[in-house]
């Protein structure tokens, strides 16, 4: 069997993440398009990681880190890869990239009715924090230059 192997993506990888994240993630967020990755790997080099077996992408985490928190997005694996050790691995790279930055906590997006997210985030040493709700409002796009 391939070894896992975990990079940060390029933009030549947009397209296959994308599609990736129809098949294997939970969940749609606003910014699930070309665009919105292409400015993540514009702004946070680095912050997308990719888990590969082979040339197959079994698995993402989004790792971002503003300067002040650190903030972990669409951890997602393939339903042929689950089980097998690649969101624990996707984990320890983000985490290990949250320190190397000066990270202090990595806080995780995760959707209440995912029962499998919930447990998987459970066992990697996450807790929800019962005190805290997400507020959230759609801003305007921006317009094409």
């Amino acid at each position: 069997m391939n070894e896992l192997r975990i990079r940060a993506a390029v933009r030549a990888d947009l397209d296959d993440v994308l599609a990736f994240w129809k098949r294997a993630a939970e969940g749609r967020s606003i910014s699930d398009d070309r665009d919105g990755v292409a400015r993540l790997l514009a702004r946070d080099p680095g912050s997308l990681l990719l888990a590969l077996r082979g040339e197959e992408l079994a698995g993402t985490v989004i790792a971002g880190f503003d300067g002040w928190r650190c903030h972990l997005y669409r951890l997602a694996v393939s339903p042929d890869h689950r089980r097998r050790g690649v969101a624990s691995a996707l984990l320890r790279a983000a985490e290990e990239r949250f320190v190397a930055l000066g990270g202090r906590r990595g806080d995780a997006m995760v959707l209440d009715r995912n029962e499998t997210a919930r447990h998987a985030w459970r066992a990697a040493g996450y807790e929800p924090e019962p005190q805290w709700s997400r507020w959230v409002k759609p801003l305007p796009t921006r317009p094409e230059v």
